[in-house]
């Protein structure tokens, strides 16, 4: 190859020039391909003057380059783009033009015809016509748009899960018929419903363009998703001689009808000291609209001392596929079962009534041992406790916000904060937040500490070695307040965790020392808590 003045070895080697070739057509070929070069490189006005035969075995390319130009200024309208959007792909954006190097004109354009595809324009175009200097030999373009016919979803067709409920396509995954047609967005929707856990997406969505239609096919599979775990053990008391039921059940049955439906069993008991039961059931897009149902069963019974049941109602409202609100009532009804009163430990019958209101903000992300990203949950409850024929108003808040920092494919941390206060003018210890054990803070007993106020901190550094295994720390922080004890207390607790997804199911293993503020380590404080999830 011959040019006009010496090319840079930058250059040449980014030309990544052959030079043996095994005819004469693949060489004509190769000097197309360098002249096509050239100009993506800002020798716009170059040109092959001639291919020239030297011998035998050997063919010399002579071209003119020319000026090279480093940047083009492009013009536009802005009825195709926005400032906004220009400044995706160019630094420099004005209201008539922008600027782009001449490296970065490919990739640009590339970007651009996106952004009109994700505004239904499925066969939209982008180019540059008119190329000009001006007088001071700088060099510019007009942005060319050719937008097709804009797409609309007309219909949606499920194959593989024909009895899927349409209604959480439509509210949890956003998929309406139409809406603009959006091939990426349409991606994204398609894997949220990977977090239903009750259906898995085969492969990605497909479009079919008719003259005058266009019908996107989603390929799901139905997923067993009923969980179970738990061990139930029986003996008779010592001093009653009554039977007596010990260990714990989790049942959540999801999806059996093919309606999205939740029903939820959780009884958990040590024998002795406390017994916790809970049962919820939750009917989500009713009618086929965005309001939804659920109601929920709570006892919990704490030894000889007291017994507390709680009942709630909820109406719910899908704002968007990741936000929920509702409103509702909860009540609690709790009973002293003391003989006799203990100093210093009020407890008593009483009866509350709240009206309460709150939302969810869940993001799911494509990961089969943690499908959610982030979450924010708020609850407030506004009522009050009437105890001995007297009424008192009470606040009660209750928050959780999370979210998991993905550093790359093996390495994550998750925070999580979770805060709950009861503002009242006086407190009895049965109506109080019971806190502690693997959902909570870890390396305390289960539900063992009580509060009027607690606020956690639970910390994890995940190394997922697969799919199927991951190992993690534990850091867990707590501060609470006990206004019956006039407590006010700082938590803490240190271990190591492990998951581990088997064929019965998730395995959860966690070791975990807690202590309280200003108390000495011991290993006697170290609790283990292990857990596995079966799928059905």
């Amino acid at each position: 190859m011959k040019t006009e003045k010496p090319i840079s070895e930058g250059i040449m080697d980014s030309l990544q020039m052959k030079t043996s070739f095994k005819d004469f057509n693949s060489l004509k070929n190769e000097a197309d391909t360098l002249y096509l070069k050239f100009q993506r490189m800002g020798f716009i006005e170059s040109e092959l003057l001639e291919l020239k035969k030297e011998n035998d075995s050997s063919y010399l390319a002579d071209f003119s380059l020319g000026k090279k130009f480093s940047f083009l200024k492009v013009f536009y309208s802005s009825e195709d783009f926005t400032k906004k959007e220009l400044q995706q792909i160019s630094s420099e954006v004005d209201e008539t033009y922008f600027i782009l190097s001449f490296e970065s004109i490919p990739l640009s354009l590339k970007k651009l015809t996106a952004i009109r595809n994700q505004k239904g324009n499925a066969f939209a175009r982008v180019k540059l016509t008119d190329f000009e200097k001006d007088e001071n030999e700088n060099l510019s373009a007009t942005l060319f748009i050719d937008n097709g016919n804009v797409r609309t979803v007309d219909s949606i067709v499920v194959k593989g899960y024909e009895k899927f409920p349409r209604s959480f396509l439509k509210y949890y995954a956003g998929v309406r018929k139409g809406k603009i047609f959006n091939q990426k967005k349409l991606v994204a929707q398609n894997e949220n419903l990977n977090g239903l856990g009750f259906v898995s997406a085969v492969k990605p969505p497909e479009a079919l363009f008719r003259k005058d239609s266009t019908t996107v096919y989603f390929y799901l599979e139905k997923q067993n998703n009923n969980l179970f775990d738990g061990i139930l053990g029986f003996a008779n008391d010592e001093e009653t001689q009554k039977l007596t039921f010990n260990g714990y059940l989790n049942l959540e049955l999801n999806n059996n009808l093919n309606y999205g439906e939740q029903l939820l069993i959780n009884y958990k008991a040590d024998g002795k000291e406390q017994v916790n039961f809970r049962t919820k059931l939750t009917l989500p897009y009713l009618f086929s609209t965005p309001f939804g149902l659920s109601g929920e069963l709570k006892i919990f019974k704490r030894d000889s001392t007291f017994i507390t049941t709680e009942q709630q109602i909820r109406a719910t409202y899908q704002i968007d596929p990741r936000s929920t609100v509702y409103v509702g009532y909860k009540g609690y009804e709790s009973s002293n079962l003391l003989d006799e009163a203990i100093a210093g430990t009020p407890i008593d019958d009483f009866k509350s009534q709240f009206f309460i209101a709150g939302g969810s903000y869940i993001k799911p992300q494509n990961r089969k041992l943690f499908p959610v990203k982030n979450a924010i949950l708020l609850d407030v409850g506004i009522g009050s406790r009437k105890k001995d024929g007297k009424s008192e108003g009470q606040l009660g808040v209750e928050t959780t916000l999370n979210n998991i920092f993905n550093l790359n494919y093996r390495n994550s941390i998750f925070i999580q904060n979770q805060t709950s206060v009861l503002f009242s003018e006086s407190y009895l210890v049965n109506e109080l937040f019971r806190f502690g054990g693997i959902n909570s803070i870890r390396g305390f007993n289960e539900n063992s500490i009580d509060a009027s106020l607690f606020s956690l901190i639970n910390t994890e550094y995940r190394y997922q070695f697969n799919d199927g295994i991951y190992v993690h720390s534990i850091i867990d922080l707590g501060y609470f307040e006990n206004e019956t004890i006039s407590i006010k207390q700082n938590l803490y607790s240190f271990g190591f965790g492990l998951g581990l997804n088997t064929k019965a199911g998730l395995f959860k293993f966690n070791v975990a020392n807690g202590n309280a503020q200003d108390s000495d380590f011991s290993f006697s404080n170290t609790k283990i808590h292990i857990s596995i999830s079966s799928k059905f």
